[in-house]
């Protein structure tokens, strides 16, 4: 069963090359994109990796992180691979100032011919949203509410892309779930502007300093395959472009393939 909204897939590199024989199947399964998660880039060249190993779904870095990588890198990945299935997600080097240093960088990106229309911001606060609607074709999220999609396409306007990456365990456990996340979720909650983003939407420093049973639930989707499906219609009523699910998995709970499978067969796709 296919979703009227299309849904990526978040992998990660693998020294065994275990994500080389993933790709192709997610890819057949019918996965609009295919996603490395930035913290996983160690090298740009597994974008290569991956259209050789695809036919249809786009390869995203989710994100190049400017900084450690120069527009020039960029500029060079996107030259060697062309822009057809590459989705080039960027985002600013860490700092007590983002927005401001990220612009040279972004600067620096037009003058090497790789302009706004070719690429993805990382954005969750307000100014950096406007930087994705001025200087990008858009955004990518992660660690967010539907509530905050909204506020995103607010921001972003109707000509921009929206592109928000959810987490999600499958797991009907709700505890075992919780169990499975935190540890995620809680690396993500000490980065300042994930931290200040769920202030933004109401979580407490307790909430946040714990990684509380409420951050978890409104950050990640579990349960019944129908949550999940509610969670990502949510997104996609709220002004999401595309949905790109990020597996986490425990012991006991499915793999990264199991989940896709099992996804991409269900039949609560067709709420979305």
């Amino acid at each position: 069963m296919r979703s009227s909204t299309p849904i990526g897939i978040s992998l990660g590199p693998v020294s065994d090359g275990t994500h080389l024989r993933q790709a192709p199947v997610l890819d057949e399964l019918g996965f609009s994109s295919l996603w490395i998660a930035g913290g996983q880039l160690d090298r740009l060249d597994h974008v290569d990796d991956l259209l050789r190993a695809t036919s249809s779904a786009r390869i995203g870095t989710g994100v190049v992180p400017l900084g450690r990588y120069s527009a020039a890198d960029v500029v060079a990945l996107a030259a060697r691979v062309g822009t057809d299935r590459f989705v080039a997600g960027l985002g600013g080097p860490q700092s007590a100032r983002p927005v401001t240093d990220l612009l040279p960088h972004l600067d620096a990106l037009d003058a090497g011919g790789f302009g706004p229309e070719q690429r993805l911001l990382a954005a969750l606060g307000p100014r950096k949203l406007e930087l994705a609607r001025d200087r990008a074709a858009g955004a990518l999220t992660l660690l967010t509410t539907p509530a905050h999609t909204a506020e995103a396409r607010s921001v972003l306007g109707p000509d921009r892309r929206l592109v928000v990456h959810q987490f999600v365990v499958d797991d009907g456990d709700a505890v075992r779930a919780r169990a499975t996340a935190r540890p995620t979720v809680g690396f993500l909650v000490g980065v300042g502007g994930y931290r200040a983003s769920l202030r933004r939407e109401g979580m407490s420093d307790v909430d946040i300093d714990t990684v509380s049973d409420r951050l978890l639930d409104a950050v990640v989707a579990h349960g019944s395959r129908a949550a999940v499906a509610e969670r990502i219609a949510a997104h996609a009523a709220a002004g999401a472009d595309e949905v790109v699910l990020s597996v986490l998995a425990g012991e006991g709970e499915p793999d990264l393939l199991a989940t896709a499978r099992r996804w991409m067969a269900a039949e609560e796709l067709e709420m979305i």
